[in-house]
């Protein structure tokens, strides 16, 4: 039953042999385990300048009409070539384009000029005509509409107070709103440029960031070297432990077998020795009973069947002769000492020596892991030069180096625009309280005139109230003659200036035709060209590169810098790869201690296999053990003549027979039986060796072959088995700084140095110079001016009114004609004009 099972194992050998050609499967990658996905440090450092937005207010319907008012003064679309021109050749700027261009502001200026003209003049006459007491006196006579002309001229007047009221108002608070939104405004410009600046200065130290994390997928390779060798060792094993295996459990079989015919073949020859000498004393004692007993039985005397027994001891002879079987001596000879091995041990030690196969490629490989450790450890020479290679280094420096001088150079100048703004708010504040004085004067005029009115029907009543009421319109009518020059030209000035800033600059930068001009080649000058102080090759368009800061793409993208920087080339690592390549070629390993078959059992196999033993003619043992030992029934010999000695006459021959008889039976027991016993073993032996020979042999010239085709086919396998496991080690390691170089492509072309500060510096400057200071500036002088163009009306309504509130010379006690006053008595008047 162990044959067919020995054949069986073997044939599955040599199968898997033969269907397992010695290359490396896809299995070889499973020994590394997953790949780790590295966390990489965001080298890109958030930046965002918060948008300055002012808050919506009451005063916005106030701006709108402002800018409305402004839109209606500027009708010109914004000067393209006026302002190139005076970039790029000042002295060619023509007046009348100027002119042209400012041709609503030119008839502002006029009506102002007229304005400050007409005026004074006007109130310088009116003042030589009231010292000459012909203007502004009072009303001589009474009539029937003077009421209705008074109160008339008295709405009028009020209604123009409010007006200025109104004005003054909005003055006061637009003034007080300019003097509150320039201090933040002012400090946020060097916040801006410190911000612009650490967005420029901070791109070395990011690109170097990113240029220090190559140490991360350098840690994980190094990490993953550790003990690569013994999970190499672990792959060879589990790649190689179904063949090794089977070999060696079939070599223990085989070497079980071996040991098992050695018995039977050392038993098998000891018991045909001892048939062959238990033979040679046999024959002797036989054929001596055989002579005594013919003598006994063919004695006259000899009575009852002596002849039938006669016939039975003539066959009393050997029947199995042990000599001629064939001899054994030439096979023991050959495999003497066989087996010199202790197969189990043997197959014991390989076991543990295959077992121990990591932890030897583990050693062999040691050297190898430390050289590719240490060009691991390398960097790059594109990544060591990332952050030194990046175009404009130089002209980010300089850039940073100019924001922050402009930054401390800004502070005192931006000190003195709060100090004159403070003057420019105390002026603001100075004239708007002339104009609160001119409307105080006409309300109090208005309310002693009422009052003085109100009490006029009164005889006991004294005209000194409307008098006075008269008096304060006349002081507010001069000092509208005094303050209006100042006034208007105060609101010019400020008008000019606000005006233009506004039609100008912010409503052109709101929709966008300042970047259209500046993206217009030949607009700037080339000291001003964008590209060239940045160094760049292409030309780069300020309204593209605007959008795309504010939707917070990175200087990479903006300013076009993959035609001026290679990163691929810096991030390529291919020499990095071949030199880990070059290393990984080191990694040789050799099995020479793994035999499979110690030399010793290898003899012992070769002797078995020249020994012969399946050539042996076990047919000729078969043939003598059918045999019987002795011919004749010795047992049933020995019955017969027990029985043959009761019939004899003669006391003397039965006395013989009867010894002749025990003596038989004795050479039975003695003799005859130990030989059926060899015989029986011989037997044993000799089937058992018949059956296992051939086969034997079979199993011994396969198992050698296979152990010989194993040898020869592991290193092979071994080497692609490395090969293999090394492109997997590569590929996974790879991977790791293919990781990194995607991060890097990434973090410089999308995050690092994000130009949204730059956009929301330009939003931030366009809401500073325009929402925040523009806005309510213009608002200023436009309630102001609302005022000084009011306070002509406001002069006319005043002295007209004046004259109504003074006493009347005559007055008309009665509408009938036939009613006279008897009696006239001249009223003195104690204040005249």
């Amino acid at each position: 039953m162990r044959v067919p099972g020995l054949m069986v194992s073997l044939l599955s050998l040599e199968l898997g042999l033969a269907l397992s050609p010695p290359h490396a499967t896809a299995s070889d990658c499973g020994y590394l385990g997953p790949a780790e996905r590295l966390t990489f440090t965001p080298a890109a450092r958030t930046r965002w300048l918060a948008p300055l937005v002012r808050a919506p207010g009451p005063l916005d319907p106030l701006y709108g009409t402002v800018r409305r008012f402004l839109s209606v003064v500027q009708l010109n679309p914004f000067p393209t070539e006026l302002v190139k021109a005076l970039l790029n050749e000042p002295s060619s700027v023509k007046v009348d384009e100027v002119v042209r261009y400012e041709a609503g502001y030119v008839v502002c200026a006029v009506i102002a000029g007229l304005f400050l003209l007409a005026v004074p003049i006007t109130g310088l006459c009116f003042c030589c005509c009231r010292c000459h007491r012909r203007c502004g006196g009072r009303v001589k006579t009474e009539h029937k509409a003077m009421a209705c002309e008074r109160g008339t001229l008295m709405a009028f007047l009020l209604l123009t107070t409010f007006v200025l009221l109104v004005g003054m108002v909005c003055a006061f608070v637009t003034n007080q709103r300019t003097h509150e939104q320039t201090g933040p405004s002012v400090q946020a410009v060097p916040e801006t440029l410190l911000s612009l600046q650490s967005l420029v200065s901070d791109i070395p130290e990011e690109l170097q960031t990113v240029a220090d994390q190559f140490s991360l997928p350098q840690n994980q390779v190094l990490e993953d070297l550790d003990g690569v060798g013994e999970r190499l060792g672990n792959l060879i094993h589990s790649q190689l432990k179904s063949k090794v295996y089977l070999v060696l459990a079939s070599v223990h079989s085989l070497g079980q077998a071996l040991q098992v015919s050695m018995d039977h073949l050392r038993a098998l020859n000891a018991t045909t020795k001892e048939l062959q000498e238990g033979q040679q004393h046999l024959e002797p004692a036989v054929r001596d009973h055989r002579e005594r007993l013919l003598a006994l039985l063919q004695d006259p005397q000899c009575q009852g069947n002596c002849t039938g027994t006669l016939s039975q001891v003539h066959a009393l002879e050997l029947g199995a002769d042990f000599s001629q079987v064939p001899h054994l001596d030439d096979a023991l000879h050959r495999l003497k000492d066989v087996p010199e091995t202790n197969f189990s041990s043997m197959v014991q030690e390989e076991n543990s020596t295959f077992n121990n196969l990591p932890l030897l490629i583990g050693l062999q490989t040691a050297n190898a892991v430390k050289d590719l450790k240490k060009a691991v450890s390398g960097q790059p020479e594109g990544v060591r030069m990332l952050a030194t290679g990046f175009p404009d280094l130089k002209a980010t420096s300089r850039w940073s180096q100019t924001l922050g001088e402009l930054e401390e150079c800004s502070r005192p100048y931006l000190k003195d625009v709060q100090r004159y703004e403070t003057y420019r708010w105390i002026v603001g504040c100075v004239l708007c309280s002339m104009v609160l004085l001119v409307v105080v004067c006409n309300l109090l005029g208005l309310s002693l005139g009422t009052w003085g009115l109100s009490a006029r029907e009164d005889p006991s009543h004294s005209e000194a109230k409307g008098e006075a009421g008269a008096r304060f319109l006349m002081l507010s009518v001069g000092f509208s003659f005094l303050f209006a020059g100042p006034l208007i030209l105060l609101v010019f000035a400020t008008f000019l200036v606000g005006g233009n800033v506004q039609t100008l600059v912010c409503q052109s930068w709101k929709r966008g035709e300042l970047y259209e001009f500046v993206d217009t080649p030949g607009n700037l000058p080339p000291s001003m060209n964008l590209s060239h102080l940045l160094g760049l090759k292409k030309n780069i368009s300020v309204l593209l590169a605007y959008q795309q800061c504010r939707e917070g793409a990175a200087l990479w993208k903006v300013l076009q810098l993959n035609d001026s920087y290679d990163l691929e080339k810096h991030l390529d690592i291919s020499q990095y790869a071949t030199k880990m390549q070059q290393e990984l070629k080191g990694f040789n390993v050799e099995i020479k201690d793994l035999d499979l078959l110690s030399p010793e059992a290898r003899q012992d196999l070769e002797a078995l296999q020249s020994s012969g033993i399946e050539k042996i003619n076990y047919h000729d043992f078969f043939v003598q053990i059918q045999k019987p030992v002795v011919k004749t029934d010795m047992q049933q010999l020995s019955q017969d003549l027990e029985r043959l000695v009761q019939a004899q006459g003669n006391s003397m021959l039965g006395q013989q027979l009867q010894e002749a008889a025990q003596g038989l039976r004795n050479l039975y027991h003695e003799k005859v039986v130990p030989q059926q016993n060899l015989i029986a073993k011989l037997n044993l032996n000799a089937r058992a060796l018949e059956s296992a020979a051939p086969n034997l042999q079979l199993e011994t010239t396969a198992l050698l072959g296979n152990i010989t085709v194993l040898r020869g086919e592991l290193p092979v396998f071994i080497n692609h088995i490395m090969e293999n496991a090394s492109r997997c080690f590569m590929t996974r390691e790879l991977g790791y700084f293919s990781q990194y170089v995607a991060w890097v492509r990434e973090e410089v072309t999308q995050r690092i140095a994000t130009c949204q500060p730059l956009s929301g510096a330009l939003d931030n400057g366009r809401v500073i110079l325009c929402d925040m200071m523009a806005d309510p500036w213009n608002a200023f002088w436009f309630c102001l001016g609302w005022c000084t163009f009011f306070l002509i009306p406001s002069i006319i309504f005043a002295v007209k009114t004046s004259k109504y509130f003074r006493p009347i010379r005559k007055r008309l006690s009665s509408t009938s004609s036939e009613e006279t006053q008897l009696f006239h008595i001249p009223r003195v008047t104690s204040l005249k004009l």
